[in-house]
């Protein structure tokens, strides 16, 4: 028999190496055939740039300088063709740069472009000689103005106190780029968001347990050169799915070794509290190995690729096959002759096998008609678990009663220790079957307390509340979700074209909780008639001083110096005319310093001053120089995100504020659904998937009570019995509504497992007790058959204690939900099924 089950574990053994995998792609959990799941699936297809993508955060001190470390980190990785298939800065596309004016509101607009106007004799000495000389020169003209008393320096005052400050660091030794943008532009500088985004499409690798690892690592070699990242200015961050995706096995794994080892240790010390000698438990924990790995075989061979659900299979076989092997060997130590002796082993064997074969093999079915009822539902994850433990539980019902009894005769134990129950338990079996009717009484209130709670239970099906928020990928996306306009919660709409996309964008826009809903013509400014005069009219004043054909060559530390000191001398002269928090004093002494300082600190100081003032007059002559736009101006590369070639067009539509809520998320797609019936988007996907789990799970609970219902009238042959089988199950049930509502623990689609698991374990422990009552077997809690319960239900506790340990939400609520569903179905077992049992003339009073 060994040798049997040796040939066909080392076959096992390969199909699982050769065939067997796992995605952590929540895609794959729900089946193809759901409505929603297909629009789902063909958005992907239709926009695939939008998949797997690693998105690379900057967020640097000044918006210059997280501009320029996007800029040069892109350049970098568009190199590497090894790890990417594209890269991207939307931000920085020359299209959405030049026509900057034109998507502020009027407004905002007038405002800049009045600032600009102002400064113009400002910035036509600085587009002459962009250099700390000019910039010094400029300064002249505003003591000029002073001195004349035709200055009026309100609207600059946040302008000189930036630059004061930018002015006092680098004179004092700590110099600090100076950023043109915030000074001309205000607040609105960081109207478009405080981070810069380099976009990528990783090549991603499937062998790896970390496809875009890979990828993940060049961006951090790329960003690690960047000179800005270097001196800390600027800081690069890792997010998108890739990332997030990535960062799941990662903190899966981490700690999971420790918490293995720590788990073993408790489990083989149950082990020997129940069993008492290593000849029992090295046979048992064979058996469970063989038994795992026959049903691992089974899964490469049926399913395949495991999904984030069905890879925790090993968990249930342990937790449920152990009280399998737990029950047989328990009951092998305490059988005994009639005279009180100790049998032989193959007598106790034998013996065993007939006293507790029929018993196992019922849970066994009963278990495994509970798993396969949820095979034929939409929710994969789940039915790929039921189908893997329902056979599994078929498999461990085999090895139990062939390969565990042949490991038994090798290892040679001692057979037969007669009562190996709990004894000091018989007090309690009398005082349960005294008080039964109070006991059930409160068992029943507890039923009625968790009945009135269902309506309570809530659905999480957010695959992001389930990881690590302490990861990197999750930070930067929580950094970024504070801005509707970066939330993971969207929604897509596909409109046969662009007018029809244009008119469900109103629709959409105006609906209480979306903040917008973008399409191809989000990308053309609006109201350009009103716009387009107001920015030709600044352009007139300001183009002629500011496209100089020969600007004057750098300067030297000496012409720095001159400068400094001329207008230190000029600004010193106006000091009286000056209010004493004017930053103009702070200006004017600092130049005075730096007027005597020696070259490099002058050098540098002319360094971070107007490092960045050559790209912003740029980018100022290029806006000033806006011509009309349509759609049809709007870049492919842009276009591609909203119009497909056959002319369908797509509406993005972002949420007001962050969905981190239930109601919040299924008030929000309620609004949208009802305006567009098709929409897809993950937002939709969150909603519709935690639908498709609870119909799942309601369906596939009514259809496995069914089932386990009649497997026990075919083998208990009385409805009074079968019903002692399921009221227990049941109360375990409602009682675990009852913690998950008071501790509180959230269903999510990780932990729904322990649901499945109850079902599982719930109807083991209770076939054992009703096949005894009906044995004949008194008091049942100092029986052997309890003895081997509660160490079954301790030995899959540590299991599931170790993953509620787990750094990993997901997994941790896992954990914590099995324990708790353990917890009711073991004082359902222990404490209501003895009440439970009808009393009969044998049992003592």
């Amino acid at each position: 028999m060994v040798l049997v089950f040796a040939f066909l574990i080392i076959g096992a053994t390969y199909a699982s190496y050769a065939l067997l995998g796992v995605t952590t792609d929540t895609g794959t959990m729900f089946s193809a055939s759901l409505d929603w799941k297909k629009r789902s699936d063909e958005m992907g297809r239709l926009f695939p740039q939008k998949q797997d993508q690693l998105v690379a955060v900057i967020d640097a001190a000044l918006p210059e300088e997280a501009q320029q470390t996007a800029l040069a980190l892109a350049a970098k990785l568009r190199d590497d063709h090894a790890h990417f298939n594209y890269v991207t800065t939307p931000q920085t596309d020359p299209y959405l740069v030049r026509n900057g004016l034109m998507f502020l509101d009027p407004k905002a607009l007038e405002r800049v472009l009045n600032t600009t106007i102002t400064a113009q004799p400002f910035l036509s000495e600085l587009a002459a000689d962009p250099s700390g000389r000019g910039l010094f020169n400029a300064l002249n003209l505003i003591a000029l103005g002073i001195s004349q008393g035709q200055a009026d320096l309100g609207p600059f005052h946040a302008a000189l106190d930036g630059f004061a400050t930018t002015l006092q660091h680098s004179v004092s030794g700590t110099p600090e780029p100076l950023s043109w943008e915030r000074l001309l532009a205000g607040d609105l500088a960081d109207l478009g968001g405080k981070y810069q985004f380099v976009v990528t499409q990783p090549k991603l690798d499937y062998d790896s347990f970390q496809p875009g690892g890979a990828a993940s690592d060049a961006i951090r070699n790329a960003a690690s050169s960047l000179p800005f990242v270097q001196s800390g200015r600027a800081h690069v961050h890792i997010t998108g799915d890739t990332q997030i995706a990535d960062e799941e096995f990662a903190t899966v794994a981490e700690g999971m070794v420790a918490g293995l080892l720590g788990s073993l240790v408790l489990v083989s010390l149950w082990l020997i509290l129940a069993v008492h000698t290593w000849r029992i438990i090295i046979p048992i924990i064979i058996t469970l190995v063989s038994g795992l790995l026959l049903t691992t075989g089974f899964a490469a061979i049926v399913v395949g690729k495991l999904n984030l659900i069905s890879v925790a299979f090993a968990i249930l076989f342990v937790g449920i096959a152990v009280d399998f092997a737990i029950q047989f060997s328990v009951r092998f130590r305490a059988q005994a002759l009639p005279d009180g002796s100790s049998p032989g082993l193959l007598d106790a064997l034998e013996q065993t096998g007939n006293e507790t074969g029929h018993q196992i093999l019922v849970a066994a079915m009963a278990t495994s008609a509970g798993f396969l009822a949820f095979t034929p539902t939409a929710f994969v994850g789940v039915a790929q678990l039921g189908l893997i433990a329902g056979f599994g539980m078929l498999f461990a019902f085999i090895c139990t009663l062939t390969l565990l009894p042949a490991l038994l005769r090798l290892f040679r134990p001692t057979s037969g220790h007669g009562k190996i129950g709990f004894a000091f338990a018989r007090p309690v079996d009398v005082a349960i079957r005294h008080h039964r009717k109070p006991i059930l009484g409160v068992f029943v209130v507890i039923a009625l307390v968790g009945v009135a709670l269902i309506p309570r239970l809530t659905f999480d099906a957010d695959p992001l509340h389930t990881k690590n928020p302490k990861s990197e990928g999750m930070v930067t996306l929580g950094m970024l979700m504070s801005e509707p306009q970066y939330s993971p919660y969207t929604v897509d709409v596909l409109m046969p074209n662009l007018d029809q996309a244009a008119t469900m964008s109103d629709k959409l826009s105006g609906l209480p909780m979306v903040h917008d809903a973008l399409w191809l013509g989000s990308l053309v400014p609006a109201d350009q008639k009103d716009k387009l005069p107001l920015i030709q009219d600044a352009a007139n004043i300001m183009l002629p001083t500011l496209l100089v054909s020969n600007p004057a060559p750098a300067p030297d530390a000496d012409a720095l110096r001159t400068a400094a000191a001329k207008t230190a001398a000029a600004l010193g002269g106006v000091m009286d005319k000056l209010p004493a928090d004017d930053p103009l004093r702070r200006i004017q002494s600092a130049l005075a310093h730096l007027s005597q300082a020696d070259d490099q600190r002058v050098l540098a100081t002319n360094e971070a001053l107007v490092r960045f003032l050559p790209m912003q007059l740029n980018m100022l002559r290029d806006m000033l120089q806006v011509k009309p736009v349509a759609i049809s101006d709007v870049p492919a590369q842009l276009a591609h995100d909203y119009l497909l070639p056959d002319g369908r067009a797509l509406v993005e539509v972002h949420p007001t504020k962050d969905m981190k809520g239930n109601r919040a998320l299924h008030t929000y797609v309620g609004e949208i659904q009802k305006v567009a019936p098709m929409a897809a988007g993950s937002a939709i996907d969150i909603v519709q998937s935690a639908a498709t789990m609870v119909h799942a799970f309601v369906t596939a609970a009514a259809a496995a009570i069914v089932m386990i219902a009649i497997i026990l009238a075919v083998a208990l042959r009385k409805l009074l019995d079968t019903a002692l089988v399921l009221a227990p199950l049941l109360l375990s049930a409602l009682m675990t509504v009852i913690l998950i509502i008071v501790v509180p623990e959230q269903l999510n689609f990780a932990n729904i497992i322990a649901l499945p698991l109850l079902l599982g374990v719930g109807v083991s422990f209770n076939i054992y007790f009703v096949m005894n009552w009906r044995a004949g077997i008194k008091l049942p809690l100092s029986s052997p058959t309890a003895r081997a319960v509660l160490f079954s239900a301790l030995t899959t506790g540590t299991a599931f204690g170790s993953l509620a340990a787990s750094h990993h939400p997901g997994t941790a609520s896992m954990g914590r939900l099995l324990l708790l569903s353990l917890a009711c179905t073991l004082v359902a077992t222990l404490v209501f099924v003895p009440a439970l049992l009808p009393k009969r003339p044998i049992d003592e009073e």
